[in-house]
């Protein structure tokens, strides 16, 4: 066998597929155009970098889709969460990591792999020939963008993308902020203390309201909407729906109490995540921001505690660009107009790490099951990959598709359970026990040649 796989791109997906093929048996060469050409968001030209949140959301395979995504994952021998189980930091019941170290370790095993090479450049064509899975993620290069918008003859979706601002402790007031999970979530110590939080009375809240939307926000060029993604919406935004939104979003008060004050109640809380092993940077849990960098700094600094902030990164926003998938690909992610090329990864219309890895590690067993002459069934709709996966190949309504993190609500029912908030806890562990014998089963087939 001497047909080599190639991938375009290093992140997430690219990391994943590139494993998983290469454990297969298959030669892969992986693409990647940084350091040589850089992006808005990354910082180095590690493979696997992460370049918003260091979170990869819940880890609870009972009751959470993520968290049953990074069981599969597990259960795959997945590269991205075995790194990030060792890389693991304190998040209650979520599943963060220390970034840097992340990356680092990703690229390393990756590149003692004896069946990977590296090659680093820019692909600006589509390839003719040869197996390919494009997983060059939200910022593919212009053009190459240009080069599959010209194949599929359809213009790329696009939607705006806001990082979150990471602060060093050290310049933190712990006399007014403290360490608490919200419910006192985790089984450890650590895990229960594992967010900082920072109150607000009602005054300062409305301040801070009022601060954000009348602070200066990054302009975007004649042409360009913002269709911001739901799940990554900037904070004034947020604050433009509606004065409470972020009260009862990422500033909710319910689940904590001030170690500080305990007879006082909240009326906002803004929490931060550790962002390091070390505990010496920490981002703002679902701070994502538009606003100039000058106005962050005076915006955030009205927090209580983060008076004398200092700020290692501020936030930031670009353009996040993905394809219309649903009529783009078939159900083994082959683009159908050159079925010799995948797609795996947020330009794929996923979004999240999680997610992003989760079609990497599809589309690197399915093009090496090819190569090596067989093929690899589709995972079942009743999996957390097969949902997804199904979702962005066909489930969707094309006409209004847009990017998606793994849900429930993408599974299909089980019967005989009850719908609605009381019966929720019983059908979403039927959803995940039925989805990890049914994940397994697919495993079991998928290494057996066909």
């Amino acid at each position: 066998m001497t047909e080599k796989l190639h991938i375009i791109g290093g992140g997430m997906a690219g990391s994943e597929a590139a494993w998983q093929a290469a454990n297969a048996g298959v030669q892969v060469v992986i693409h990647e155009m940084r350091p040589d050409v850089g992006t808005f968001a990354h910082q180095t030209g590690l493979l696997g970098e992460m370049v918003c949140s260091n979170s990869f959301r819940s880890d609870d395979s009972e009751q959470n889709a993520v968290g049953l995504l990074h069981w599969e994952m597990r259960a795959a021998n997945g590269l991205i969460m075995a790194t990030a189980d060792k890389h693991r930091l304190p998040a209650g019941g979520a599943l963060a990591v220390d970034r840097d170290p992340f990356a680092q370790s990703v690229t390393d095993a990756l590149m003692a792999h004896p069946n990977v090479t590296v090659e680093y450049g820019e692909v600006t064509t589509l390839p003719q020939d040869g197996q390919w899975i494009i997983a060059t993620g939200p910022l593919t290069s212009g053009s190459l963008a240009e080069a599959i918008a010209a194949e599929t003859g359809a213009e790329a979706l696009a939607f705006f993308d806001a990082i979150a601002p990471i602060v060093y402790f050290d310049s933190i007031d712990m006399s007014k902020a403290w360490m608490q999970s919200r419910y006192d979530k985790g089984e450890t110590e650590e895990e229960r203390t594992a967010y900082l939080n920072c109150p607000m009375d009602k005054d300062q809240y409305e301040a801070f309201i009022d601060a954000l939307l009348a602070a200066d926000k990054t302009e975007f060029r004649e042409g360009e909407t913002a269709g911001y993604f739901d799940g990554c919406l900037p904070i004034e935004v947020m604050a433009e729906r509606g004065r409470e939104t972020l009260r009862f979003g990422p500033m909710k008060p319910v689940g904590l109490t001030n170690a500080n004050a305990p007879e006082v109640k909240p009326y906002a809380v803004v929490q931060l995540r550790r962002d390091n092993k070390l505990g010496t940077l920490y981002n703002i849990v679902g701070f994502q921001t538009k606003m100039k960098y000058g106005a962050q700094t005076a915006v955030f600094k009205m927090i209580p505690g983060l008076e004398e902030a200092s700020f290692a990164r501020l936030g930031g926003i670009h353009r996040n660009s993905f394809i219309n998938s649903p009529t783009l690909l078939d159900d083994q992610m082959r683009l159908r107009s050159r079925p010799n090329i995948r797609f795996a990864g947020q330009i794929t219309g996923v979004e999240g790490y999680v997610e992003s890895a989760a079609m990497g590690l599809l589309a690197g067993r399915m093009a090496a099951a090819e190569i090596l002459g067989g093929g690899a069934p589709t995972p079942p709709d009743t999996t957390a990959m097969g949902a997804l996966m199904t979702h962005i190949t066909g489930g969707a309504e094309a006409k209004t598709f847009q990017p998606m993190n793994v849900n429930f609500g993408l599974f299909p029912p089980v019967e005989g359970l009850k719908s609605g908030r009381r019966g929720r806890k019983d059908r979403y562990k039927a959803y995940t026990d039925r989805a990890k014998v049914d994940w397994q089963r697919w495993l079991d087939r998928d290494t057996v040649p066909a």
